[in-house]
C-alpha cells in the first residue's frame, strides 16, 4: 500500500509513476494467472455439481425402486350404492385380486342410558345432599369414578361427567322435556360392540337414580337402557352373502388382508340388502409412475454427463465420467434371478438407445405385457436381492455420499479455490514488501538528487558573483 511520504517531491522526478508502474508490471500476470485459475477450478466444480445433483435425483427414485413395497401396492375400486357410501377399504399388499359384494346390515354403536320420568324436576335438582361416588364401566377394560359432592345440581354433574380427565368415552347431556317428565339425563358411551352396555354404580342409595338399570327388571327407577334402540351393538357386514360381525366399524381381514369399514346402513328392500361392489387390482399406476421417474431421472444423469464432457467443457476426457456411464450401462445389465420370466431389465419393457438413453420398449414385450403376464416379479426385477435398484442403488452411493467420488472431488475443488485465495492474500503480502523496498530505494534517490541540485544552485550563485563572470544568454 502507499506509504504515506510521496516519492519525488525532494527530486521533482515522477518517482511514485515509477513505483506504481514497477508493482503492476510484478503483480499483474501472476493475479491474472491465479483468477484464470480460479474461474477454471470454479467452473469445474459447477460442472461436477451438475452431475452431482443428477446423480442424487436418480438416488431417490432408486431408493423407491429397491423398496418391494412400492411394487406391491394394491387399488381398491368401489361402486357404492345409489343411497350412498356404506363403506371405505384399506387393501394391503398381500390381499389376492378379486370381486366383492359389501353389505352392512347394521352399525356398531354404544350404549345409551336416559334417567326415568320424573327423577329430576329440572336442572337445577339436587342430585345428592351428601354426596358419593359413581363408578362408570363399559365393557371389560373401561371404567373410571367420579366423586359427587354434597349438593351437586343434575347441571353440576352433567359438567362434572364431562370434564373428567379419567373419562373413557362417556357423554352427558340433559334433555328438559317441559312436561311432568322433567329434565332428563341422558348418557352416551361410545364404546361400541355387544356385552359393552355402559354400566353405573354408585356407594349410596342416594344416587341411586344415576345406577343403570334395565327397563325390564327395574321399570321404576334409575338409568334405563331400551332393550330395542340403545343397547351397545357390533356392526354386521356381509361380504359375498357371508355375515361377519365387529365389536366397531372396522373390520380387519374379513377379507383376508384388507380392512373394511362400515360409514352407513345399507338400505334394505323386502329384506335384501343393497350392495357396493369391490374390486381390488394391481396398482399399475403407481409402478408405471415409479418407472417413468427413473427413465426421466436416468437420462437426465445421461444427458447431464454428456453435457459437462463435451468439448471445451471443464469435464471434457474425463475419466470417472466415462467410467460412470459405463458402471450405469452396466447396472441395467444385470442378469436378474428370482425374478419370474424376466432375465433382465429389458424383459419388462425397456431398452437402450444408441444414444444411451433409456426408453420403454416393445422389443422382448411391454410394460403393460409385463404386469398383465406377471407384475409381483415386476417388483423382484429391481427390488429383489440381485435386482437392478440394489445393484445402481451400492453404484451412485460409491459416487455421493460422504466419502463418494463426486463428493470428494467437490471438497478437493473448494479447498484448491480457498488455496488461490491464500495466494491472493500472498500475493498483496508481497506487493506490500515490494512497494515498501521500492520507496526505501527511491527515497535515497530523491535526497541524492535533492542535494545535487541544491549544490548546483549553490555553484551557481558563486559563480554568477564573481567579477567578470557573464551569465550565458538563454
Amino acid at each position: 500500500m502507499p506509504l504515506i511520504t510521496s516519492a519525488g517531491i525532494g527530486s521533482g522526478l515522477d518517482l511514485e509513476s515509477i513505483i506504481s508502474a514497477s508493482i503492476s508490471a510484478e503483480r499483474t500476470p501472476k493475479l491474472q494467472s491465479l483468477v484464470k485459475k480460479q474461474e477454471s477450478l470454479k467452473v469445474e466444480l459447477s460442472s461436477i455439481g451438475e452431475v452431482k445433483s443428477a446423480v442424487s435425483k436418480l438416488q431417490d427414485t432408486i431408493k423407491k425402486l429397491a423398496d418391494l413395497e412400492n411394487f406391491g401396492k394394491r387399488k381398491a375400486n368401489i361402486t357404492q350404492p345409489s343411497s350412498g357410501d356404506i363403506i371405505s377399504v384399506t387393501p394391503t399388499s398381500d390381499i389376492s385380486v378379486g370381486n366383492f359384494k359389501v353389505a352392512v346390515k347394521q352399525l356398531a354403536q354404544g350404549s345409551r342410558a336416559v334417567s326415568t320420568d320424573g327423577a329430576f324436576a329440572d336442572s337445577s335438582a339436587v342430585v345428592s345432599a351428601s354426596g358419593g361416588t359413581l363408578t362408570f364401566a363399559a365393557g371389560a377394560d373401561k371404567t373410571f369414578d367420579l366423586a359427587v359432592t354434597a349438593g351437586m345440581t343434575l347441571a353440576e354433574l352433567r359438567d362434572a361427567i364431562n370434564d373428567s380427565s379419567t373419562n373413557f368415552g362417556v357423554t352427558a347431556n340433559i334433555v328438559n322435556t317441559g312436561g311432568v317428565e322433567g329434565s332428563k339425563l341422558v348418557l352416551t358411551s361410545n364404546v361400541t360392540g355387544e356385552g359393552n352396555d355402559l354400566v353405573i354404580t354408585s356407594d349410596t342409595s342416594e344416587l341411586d337414580a344415576i345406577e343403570t338399570y334395565d327397563e325390564i327388571t327395574n321399570p321404576t327407577g334409575g338409568m334405563v337402557i331400551n332393550q330395542d334402540t340403545d343397547k351397545a351393538q357390533n356392526a354386521i357386514i356381509t361380504v359375498d352373502g357371508l355375515q361377519v360381525t365387529s365389536a366397531t366399524n372396522t373390520f380387519k381381514d374379513a377379507v383376508q388382508d384388507m380392512t373394511i369399514t362400515a360409514k352407513q346402513k345399507s338400505e334394505e328392500n323386502a329384506g335384501v340388502f343393497e350392495t357396493a361392489k369391490l374390486s381390488v387390482e394391481y396398482d399399475r399406476e403407481s409402478v408405471t409412475t415409479l418407472i417413468d421417474e427413473f427413465i426421466a431421472n436416468y437420462n437426465n444423469l445421461v444427458g447431464n454427463i454428456g453435457f459437462q464432457t463435451r468439448i471445451g467443457k471443464p469435464l471434457n476426457g474425463d475419466a470417472s465420467m466415462r467410467a460412470l456411464s459405463d458402471q450405469l450401462v452396466n447396472s441395467l445389465s444385470t442378469a436378474l434371478t428370482d425374478a419370474g420370466p424376466f432375465g433382465s431389465i429389458f424383459d419388462i419393457g425397456l431398452g437402450i438407445k444408441k444414444d444411451g438413453y433409456l426408453e420403454k420398449s416393445s422389443l422382448v414385450r411391454s410394460l403393460n405385457d409385463a404386469m398383465d403376464e406377471n407384475f409381483d416379479d415386476i417388483g423382484k426385477a429391481f427390488a429383489g436381492e440381485n435386482g437392478v435398484a440394489k445393484k445402481m442403488e451400492s453404484l451412485l452411493a460409491n459416487y455421493i455420499d460422504s466419502d463418494g467420488l463426486l463428493k470428494k472431488r467437490e471438497t478437493d475443488l473448494n479447498e484448491r479455490i480457498k488455496d488461490v485465495d491464500d495466494d491472493k492474500i500472498s500475493l498483496d503480502r508481497r506487493m506490500v514488501d515490494l512497494e515498501a523496498s521500492l520507496r526505501k530505494k527511491y527515497a535515497g534517490l530523491d535526497v541524492l538528487l535533492a542535494q545535487m541540485q541544491q549544490t548546483q544552485a549553490s555553484l551557481g550563485a558563486q559563480l554568477a558573483s564573481l567579477p567578470g563572470f557573464t551569465k550565458a544568454k538563454s
